[in-house]
């Protein structure tokens, strides 16, 4: 979002600072918005990558779930047969995706955020900047009005009137440097950034225990 900070600079400057800056003013108007246009190039690949990034989180945590039940799976099968240390060695790896998956959801749900946050800021710089070119062809129309008077001006004043030509010509530029100013000073982006940490929740859960418990529900512990 440089070109927006960089409004919000050109906003804050010392109108002679402008001045100097603005030989060409409709020339720079029309850099502005193709830098405009980059950033929001940029923004939409960024866009992309949190989307993916989503997803990826996404599937991760529906396969360390699936990952889970298959090993308890296995761990009753292995109980079946007599197995009790096929049974404990089962559980440990359904412990070690469910701790996988708890500890990927925070994960995913702060991307998920960030993606949603971006499409939002998107939308609203593709809305900014389309203001911008409406407010850019009033402003180049406004020069290109006010160059004809200066001409028209000029050749009504005679050369005894060139002092009265050059203050009026300093005004103008004035007058269209704050105008432009005004114009993009509406399109700084003053929003301010999320926090984005979140704690990570850890379970340990006991191997030992949870056999227990499975032993209890497959009817396998003496009354």
């Amino acid at each position: 979002m440089g070109i927006f900070n960089r409004i919000a600079d050109v906003v804050k400057a010392n109108i002679n600072e402008l001045l100097d800056k603005a030989e060409d003013p409709e020339k720079m108007l029309k850099q502005m918005v193709i830098e405009m246009e980059e950033s929001i190039n940029q923004t939409a690949l960024a866009v992309a990558r949190a989307i993916a990034n989503e997803k990826t989180l996404e599937r991760k945590i529906e396969k360390a779930k699936k990952d889970a039940l298959d090993w308890e799976q296995k761990a009753v099968k292995a109980l079946n047969s007599g197995r009790e240390d096929l049974a404990k060695a089962a559980l440990e790896k359904k412990s070690i995706e469910t701790r996988n998956f708890t500890d990927l959801e925070p994960v995913f749900l702060q991307a998920k955020e960030t993606s949603e946050k971006l499409r939002n800021r998107l939308a609203t710089l593709k809305s900014k900047l389309d203001e911008a070119r409406t407010r850019q062809n009033t402003l180049i129309a406004r020069s290109q009005a006010a160059k004809a008077e200066k001409q028209v001006s000029q050749a009504m004043a005679g050369v005894g009137s060139d002092a009265f030509s050059k203050f009026d010509k300093f005004e103008r530029k004035v007058e269209q440097i704050e105008a432009e100013a005004s114009a993009f000073g509406e399109l700084a982006d003053t929003g301010k950034r999320l926090e984005e940490e979140f704690k990570l929740l850890e379970r340990d859960s006991s191997v030992d225990n949870e056999l227990l418990a499975l032993k209890q529900k497959m009817g396998l512990l003496p009354s």
